[in-house]
């Protein structure tokens, strides 16, 4: 990831790729964006969550990146500044990941975290 301009959530290619046939698999319209949000749970104590949905709520936090809306609560955003939503389809694991420059340690599944 290249160095942030300014604090956000990004998503690489390859996961931009992917958001975008879910949501088109889906069904869902431009309406809808992706929320991320950070949850208490995993065996790091931190998980993040992924949904689509169309409704703000007040203290929402609002990003895009290449042509993708994601929106996250304040409070998952202290958690997420500055981190890059990836999508691995090896052989060592598939599905989206988390870049998080303010995990101090993730767990070996990649789902969760603490900071």
């Amino acid at each position: 990831m290249d160095v942030a301009v300014e604090n956000g959530i990004y998503v690489s290619d390859k996961a931009k790729d992917k958001l975008v046939q879910l949501m088109h698999d889906a069904q869902v319209d431009e309406s809808h964006f992706v929320r991320v949000s950070v949850v208490g749970g995993g065996c790091s104590g931190l998980s993040y969550k992924l949904d689509f949905d169309n409704e703000l709520k007040p203290m929402d936090q609002q990003f895009e990146d290449k042509g993708i809306k994601l929106v996250c609560d304040l409070k998952s955003f202290l958690y997420l500044v500055n981190t890059e939503l990836d999508f691995s389809d090896g052989l060592n694991g598939k599905g989206f990941n988390f870049i998080n420059p303010n995990a101090s340690r993730s767990c070996g599944c990649g789902e969760s975290f603490a900071v």
